[in-house]
């Protein structure tokens, strides 16, 4: 196969290289996939710098999410859930490459009607949006909810979740051109934060100006965003994508009854087991009544593992948004 293995840590992505390797050998309980789509992720980033919390040891082949098809089922399976042939999207260490091995619990079928792109971004983003909204939050038809970053791979999906439940939505976002997506995935209001008064924009834009009931904050904005949360308002601390981990001052958390609320959606499967099936299962009404769609960057595409680099530097910088996913051609497959 072909892929793109580091053999020792990296600057960036521009460092990374793809070469001819052997084919993954799945342990009895591993599916062989066929790559299709790999998606990227900023965790992908930091791995291959040596940065992330979770270090292969080398040499490994980096990525994680991805979409394709089955050629091969667990040796130690009677009845595997996904014959060869099936159409699968999932995360499991390898996926920039034309070959990865998944286990059973690491992979799902691509919806209905769905191309292998679209799927390929869906497995991290969506669960971790729809478990902060509806398992940590609370959320229901009638709620006021502010979207940091909503521009971005969790933020789309957020604004997707929150629509769908009945809520009205508040999008923040550092671009004009981030601002109009957001509202093409259905957010009610746009606010530039880069614009120090949002919060007053945000509090007037609720009724009464009494505030929103949920802060989706994938950035690190939760101080600022106890001056516009309602009382009884649940913060939710998804991630730190502004780089530092903030001080806040609890003062304001207690004097509005705020709740603050974390979601590491990557260890219910271990913590939470039954959960993970639950929240697929809403995500799949979702998806079923035409209320979630895929989220994945279109405003330039990316093709073949060559240009991973490419698209891990898209994913870095500010321009993206959405997922920034990699078509994967297969051997005589062209790359238009």
């Amino acid at each position: 196969m072909r892929g793109i293995q580091v053999s020792q840590y990296v600057k960036g992505p521009k460092d990374l290289k793809v070469t001819e390797l052997p084919d993954p050998k799945p342990s009895p309980d591993q599916y062989l996939i066929e790559v299709h789509a790999a998606a990227t992720n900023f965790f992908d980033i930091l791995q291959i710098q040596g940065k992330y919390q979770h270090q292969p040891p080398f040499p490994w082949v980096s990525g994680a999410e991805f979409s394709g098809i089955v050629l091969a089922t667990p040796a130690n399976a009677k009845s595997p859930k996904f014959p060869v042939g099936s159409r699968v999207f999932g995360a499991s260490q390898g996926s920039y490459a034309t070959r990865v091995s998944a286990g059973e619990h690491e992979l799902l079928p691509v919806p209905k009607g769905w191309s292998f792109t679209d799927a390929a971004g869906l497995f991290v983003t969506a669960p971790t949006s729809y478990g902060a909204l509806v398992l940590r939050a609370g959320i229901k038809a009638g709620d006021w909810v502010l979207v940091h970053a909503a521009a971005g791979g969790v933020g789309l999906a957020a604004v997707q979740v929150a629509k769908a439940f009945g809520a009205t939505v508040i999008a923040t976002a550092g671009t004009p051109r981030k601002l109009e997506v957001a509202k093409q995935f259905g957010a009610d209001h746009v606010i530039d934060y880069r614009d120090a008064t949002w919060p007053d924009q945000v509090k007037k834009l609720t009724p009464r100006g009494r505030g929103v009931d949920i802060v989706y904050d994938p950035v690190g904005l939760v101080d600022k965003s106890t001056k516009c949360v309602a009382w009884n308002g649940r913060i939710l601390v998804v991630g730190f994508a502004a780089g530092q981990i903030e001080k806040v001052a609890m003062n304001k958390v207690l004097l509005k009854n705020i709740s603050l609320v974390g979601i590491h959606w990557g260890m219910y499967a271990k913590n939470e087991k039954p959960m993970v099936h639950v929240v697929w299962e809403g995500i799949g009404k979702l998806i079923e009544q035409g209320k979630f769609r895929g989220t994945v960057f279109s405003d330039k595409q990316f093709v073949g593992l060559e240009n991973i680099p490419d698209a891990l530097l898209a994913l870095g910088g500010r321009e993206s948004w959405g997922k920034v996913v990699v078509k994967i051609p297969q051997e005589g497959e062209s790359k238009l």
